[in-house]
């Protein structure tokens, strides 16, 4: 199977600063066995500091430091928007890559016909725990990551064709971003953070592009290393540790996504279980974050969505 030249691959890593997780990432990226063209990380931690010393420890790599939190979302557009790759590997910074990753990885697009995104195998920091082996919208329309907290085992051991990438390790076509963008935007700066992926993926899927699944190609993420305190790194139902405006975007932003992005006939065939679990978020936050509440008032979140939606299929231009 063929697979691009490290000339055409560019790598973004977007970090807040927190702990050593860059450190780590960025040293397996020096340790590729197909090394990328380019690693540029987006700095978020707002310390001049912390900017200066990974220029120093790692010379090779092109840091751009933002005077304000841009967030994942608007981070990747800029990384995006400045790469020169024709294949774009995104990273969280609390993700540590195998030798191989991108020499496996980078074969998941020629695969098949039209295959803009491809997952690794992807693992929580114990190597043996399945973090994402890619992701999809369920029956309530959530981010469904695949193989989420199970075993390692023989059913992820296949390569498989996939709704798309989970976003702490995804590699995308450039000419696939190029399709969805709008407005500038490859990834919807509404969102800020949650859900960017999966709206990616969905839409790069309105537009004809397929998700593709390498298992040889391993990845390990600490999940939540980035914005949770350790006593919420990988453990599930993260709403617990995020803070009242986080939990608004997680709650919001599955709306968002599904109403750019979902055909009449699905927004038919799953309004109600969304709508239902909508009721048991909401009443979550009722009765346990008020705060929540608050930071969910005003509706003009949803008008953009709507009016955004008919960029999110081809025909509709």
């Amino acid at each position: 199977m063929n697979r691009p030249d490290g000339a055409f691959i560019s790598v973004i890593v977007v970090t807040k600063g927190a702990g050593d997780y860059i450190s780590r990432c960025l040293r397996s990226l020096d340790a590729q066995t197909l090394p990328p063209a380019e690693v540029i990380v987006i700095d978020n931690s707002l310390d001049s500091g912390f900017s200066r010393k990974l220029k120093c420890d790692f010379p090779k790599v092109a840091v751009y430091e933002s005077p304000v939190n841009l967030f994942y979302a608007a981070s990747l557009n800029k990384g995006v928007f400045i790469s020169r790759g024709e294949y774009i590997l995104c990273l969280n910074d609390d993700v540590v890559l195998d030798a191989n990753f991108i020499s496996e990885a980078s074969r998941g697009f020629f695969a098949g016909k039209n295959i803009g995104m491809v997952s690794g195998k992807v693992f929580r920091d114990d190597a043996e725990t399945i973090d994402s082996v890619g992701i999809r919208p369920d029956i309530f329309r959530r981010a469904k990551e695949k193989g989420y907290g199970k075993a390692a085992g023989k059913s992820f051991e296949k390569e498989a064709f996939i709704f798309g990438p989970g976003g702490a390790a995804a590699f995308y076509r450039k000419k696939m971003l190029e399709d969805i963008k709008y407005d500038c935007q490859y990834f919807d700066e509404d969102l800020i953070m949650f859900y960017e992926d999966l709206d990616a993926a969905w839409r790069g899927r309105n537009y004809g592009w397929r998700g593709y699944y390498v298992p040889s190609a391993a990845a390990y993420h600490i999940r939540g290393g980035s914005f949770r305190p350790d006593a919420g790194l990988n453990k599930p139902f993260a709403r617990r540790y995020l803070d009242n405006k986080m939990h608004a975007w997680l709650i919001k932003n599955r709306y968002i996504v599904m109403l750019k992005n979902e055909s009449a006939a699905g927004l038919i065939l799953h309004i109600v279980p969304a709508l239902l679990f909508g009721l048991l978020e909401l009443a979550y936050a009722f009765f346990c974050r008020r705060q929540v509440i608050r930071a969910l008032k005003g509706h003009y979140w949803i008008r953009r969505a709507l009016a955004k939606r008919k960029y999110c299929f081809p025909s509709r231009y």
